[in-house]
C-alpha cells in the first residue's frame, strides 16, 4: 500500500524534559487542538520497551485525528508501534537501509544541514527534508552550525523536496522562515516548554498561514 502525503506545516518534535507544565501526552493533546499536523517522538533517554509503550500511547491519541506519528532514529520502535514514519539524521541508519526495512507504506524524513547533504538527498527516497538548525539551538546537543535565513534560501534553491525547518523557531520568527522557503516548521521548546501548548501552536499556525498568503 503506497504511503499517503502528509501536511508538514506544523511539526511537533517532543522532548519530555521540556514539558514542565504537564505530562507529555497532555502537551501533545493540547498541541493537536492548536493545529499541529505531525508529531515526532524524539525521546533519547527512554529504553526500548518504554519507548515502544509511549509510541503506542501517542499513536492511539493521534489516529482519531488522522495526524501522523514519526519516530526519531529508531526504526524498530516505529515498526513495533505502527508509526507512520521515521526521521533519521546524517549519522543514523542510511535512508536506503531504512526504506528496505520499512517498505513503501511508511514515510522517511532526513535531516540536512549543508549543500552536499541536500544534493545527496535529491537522489534518495525521502518524503521530506528536515533543514536546520535555522537559528542556534540548545534542544539538540549535537546540533550543527546555524544556517540562518540566507542558508535556508540557498538550500531551498537546490531541491524540490518538502523542507521542514527546525532550530529555535518560535512565533516571532515563524513567518520569516516560511517566507525564506520552508514548507513547514518543526518546533520543540516553542510548544513543549510553553505554559499553554494549545495557544502556542495556534499562534504558530496563524503565522504560517499568514506568511503563505
Amino acid at each position: 500500500m503506497p504511503r499517503q502525503p502528509f501536511d508538514y506545516s506544523l511539526y511537533l518534535v517532543t522532548d519530555q524534559g521540556l514539558c514542565r507544565q504537564a505530562p507529555l501526552l497532555e502537551v501533545i493533546r493540547q498541541a493537536l487542538e492548536g493545529g499541529v499536523n505531525v508529531v515526532q517522538l524524539r525521546e533519547k533517554q527512554l529504553d526500548t520497551r518504554r519507548f515502544v509503550h509511549l509510541a503506542r500511547e501517542v499513536k492511539e491519541l493521534l489516529s482519531p485525528r488522522e495526524v501522523p506519528l514519526f519516530i526519531n532514529d529508531r526504526v524498530d520502535v516505529a515498526l513495533a508501534a505502527g508509526a507512520d514514519g521515521v526521521h533519521v539524521g546524517q549519522e543514523d541508519m542510511h535512508v536506503l537501509d531504512v526504506r528496505q526495512l520499512i517498505g513503501q507504506s511508511m514515510a522517511v524524513g532526513l535531516t540536512v544541514n549543508t549543500e552536499e547533504d541536500v544534493l545527496a538527498a535529491n537522489q534518495l527516497p525521502v518524503d521530506y527534508l528536515g533543514v536546520g538548525p535555522i537559528f542556534p539551538t540548545t534542544t539538540k546537543e549535537d546540533a550543527k552550525k546555524a544556517l540562518g535565513l540566507e542558508g535556508l534560501r540557498r538550500l531551498r534553491s537546490l531541491t524540490q523536496h518538502t523542507l521542514v525547518a527546525i532550530g529555535a523557531i518560535g512565533a516571532e520568527t515563524a513567518s520569516e522562515v516560511i517566507r525564506a522557503g520552508a514548507d513547514g516548521l518543526a518546533v520543540v521548546s516553542a510548544v513543549c516548554a510553553s505554559h499553554n501548548p494549545r495557544s502556542a501552536a495556534e499562534e504558530l499556525k496563524r503565522r504560517i498561514v499568514s506568511a503563505r498568503s
